[in-house]
């Protein structure tokens, strides 16, 4: 006899095996119809799969989350189906799920071009409306091995090749073709519903090596309903508005160029935010008695060695060797330079806690292929601070740093805020009774602020458990950005110690927080989040002040000086060009407000007031206008009292 427990807790009863998909019709015909795979005592698995012992079984249909990654998955495999039927010599390797889609890479000696991603898509379509059985089949390796040899699908053979002796070699079978997969999948292509569509191609090396052959990456996105599949094209096209990169050349902020690939140059404009938000925390630091630092950019190889990094990072630094035979990285991380200023001389315990913050730039190597403008760099600024504490004052210090970023994020127009709390990994150092100790402080932080958050399991630090902060931006993108971390293994490997009421040494406990993370990249953030149009406190250019006619010149400067003087971040714009042709021209600069001066305006001691994204305008007295703008000015965290 079969028992099968039911989410709802009712318990079936079989007295023979059965699929899932039976389980299925066994609920009732409505799930049958729905079901699209089942999750067998926890695990996935197709409706296919034979259920010989009892087992607790939830059928899931397109109203499952999980079933949306499946749905991204069979559609890779469709378009890898599609692929080798319009063009058999192409040789298929990887087509896993991605977030709000999936892709495929693809071996082939000519080029797709978009009226391929076309034809692609066509034939798709017709695969989703032959309703093909896909099923999951057990082969022997050599059988598997030699069947993709003679298909000439070199890269496939190697997959199978690099699987461990002893696990099951599974392929999927659709239609004509067949597919190597661990599964689980769909029954046939028409549960797929077949909202699609192919958005790109890239190149991928092959196992992300650059010694490898560049392979051909096809990316689609797929969903469940047309207007899911609506929306996010439309976000993908409010996205593509608020570019960044784009937004920083009409905001002339930064670039890029292939001399230092990955290190931004700030134009003054761009350094003039960079700075204001530098200057903004480093102000809510000095309220909360904070020490600014800064530490040496090379360090030899003996200190990275020491912190674990040169082991667990090497592949991502970057290394320097002198004529004397000494090795040096520039620092990928300001840790071990923070705990060497924490070791300058005896530590006591009446100094605790000890606050250290540092904006030190560090470099890591990435890939030139994910570059991505300001989101993803070599050469990067972190906002760090490491707070060294006793273990009875670790709680209370991770409390104030929650504190902390979340009215910075507030501060800044991020409402939608998302703390993920991993815990221990499977690879860690230390023992089970620190790790104890750092988790719950953590959870207790958070509990007693009345904060949710979501549980990573195993996704901590090998050193220490960890909160992460997602922020969600304007047009509903997540972005992870501010991390804390708690430590109590750094600071042994490192021999820091401070001496504690009783005489004796002991270990400090290690909080490493960012608020942005890196600065670069929460600029590209803010500049998507709000598509240029900054706060006022944080825009580069506050105020234009723009004549009509050259006989306002001279008022207009009288405007410039005055506002100037006012703190003001303020240009004049003369040119004998058209008022429509400034207005257009600053706005495209994403200038928050405009003063247009004309001959009235000169008259009336007046100003005529345009602000960005509005077609109201205001006349009213200059004095009065620039006292007004003043008052609006002021960053949100310096108008908070104490």
């Amino acid at each position: 006899m079969i028992e099968i427990k039911l989410p709802d807790g009712t318990i079936k009863k079989f007295k023979n095996s059965l699929s899932c998909g039976e389980v299925a019709m066994a609920i009732g015909a409505k799930l049958a119809k729905d079901a699209l795979v089942a999750k067998v005592d926890g695990e996935l698995r197709d409706l296919g799969f034979k259920l010989n012992q009892s087992a607790e079984i939830k059928i899931l249909t397109e109203k499952n989350e999980e079933s949306l990654e499946l749905l991204r998955h069979d559609m890779a495999h469709i378009m890898a189906e599609a692929v080798k039927e319009l063009y058999p010599k192409t040789q298929v390797t990887i087509g896993p799920a991605i977030d709000d889609g999936f892709y495929y890479d693809f071996s082939r000696k000519e080029p797709f071009t978009p009226d391929d991603l076309v034809n692609i898509e066509k034939r798709m379509r017709e695969i989703i409306k032959r309703d093909e059985k896909i099923t999951r089949e057990i082969w022997d390796r050599d059988k598997a091995i030699n069947f993709f040899k003679k298909q000439g699908e070199k890269y496939k053979a190697e997959i199978i090749s690099n699987i461990p002796e002893g696990e099951e070699i599974s392929l999927y079978r659709q239609g004509d073709f067949i597919d190597l997969c661990r599964g689980p999948h769909f029954p046939s292509t028409a549960k797929t519903r077949g909202f699609f569509k192919l958005m790109k191609i890239s190149g991928a090396y092959w196992k992300g090596d650059s010694k490898n052959e560049m392979l051909q990456r096809i990316y689609g996105t797929a969903w469940f309903a047309k207007k899911d599949l609506e929306n996010y094209l439309r976000r993908l096209e409010e996205a593509e508005k608020r570019d960044h990169r784009k937004l920083a050349k009409d905001m002339d902020l930064f670039h890029f160029q292939e001399e230092a690939p990955g290190a931004v140059f700030w134009h003054p404009k761009g350094w003039h935010l960079f700075q204001t938000l530098v200057e903004y925390i480093r102000g809510k630091q000095t309220k909360s008695q904070y020490a600014e630092i800064s530490t040496p950019t090379v360090m030899d190889r003996k200190l990275w060695e020491k912190s674990g990094h040169w082991e667990t990072f090497r592949e991502n630094m970057y290394i320097t060797e002198t004529e004397d035979d000494r090795v040096f990285a520039l620092k990928p991380m300001n840790c071990p330079g923070g705990i060497q200023v924490f070791k300058q001389g005896l530590r006591s315990y009446r100094e605790l806690p000890l606050r250290i913050s540092e904006f030190g730039k560090v470099n890591r190597y990435e890939p030139s292929g994910a570059l991505q403008g300001l989101m993803r760099v070599r050469e990067f600024t972190q906002d760090d601070a490491h707070i060294f504490c006793s273990q009875d004052q670790m709680k209370e210090e991770c409390k104030e740093v929650i504190k902390m970023v979340i009215e910075v994020y507030h501060d800044l127009g991020f409402k939608d805020i998302d703390i993920n709390f991993a815990d221990r990994p499977e690879k860690r150092i230390g023992s089970d009774e620190k790790w104890d100790l750092l988790e719950k402080a953590l959870t207790e932080a958070i509990d007693s602020l009345d904060l949710k958050y979501n549980i990573n399991s195993g996704e901590g630090a090998f050193y220490g458990p960890k909160l992460e902060f997602v922020l969600q931006d304007a047009i509903g993108r997540k972005w992870q950005c501010g991390t804390l971390q708690v430590d109590m293994f750094l600071p042994e490997r490192l021999d820091a110690s401070f001496i504690g009421e009783d005489g004796e040494k002991h270990r400090p406990v290690l909080l490493h927080r960012a608020l942005f993370g890196s600065l670069e990249r929460f600029i590209g953030i803010l500049l998507e989040h709000y598509a240029g149009k900054l706060p006022l406190w944080l825009a580069p250019t506050q105020l234009v002040v723009a004549t009509i006619t050259n006989e306002a010149d001279e008022y207009a400067g009288s405007i410039f000086d005055q506002a100037s003087s006012a703190g003001l971040l303020a240009e004049i714009d003369s040119r004998n060009e058209k008022i429509g042709y400034k207005v257009r021209d600053h706005s495209l600069k994403k200038i928050p407000i405009m003063f247009v001066v004309g001959k009235k305006e000169v008259n009336d001691k007046t100003v005529t007031i345009r602000r960005l994204g509005s077609d109201k305008q205001e006349t009213i007295k200059a004095d009065l206008a620039i006292n007004n703008l003043v008052k609006t000015v002021t960053a949100p965290s310096f108008l908070k009292k104490n």
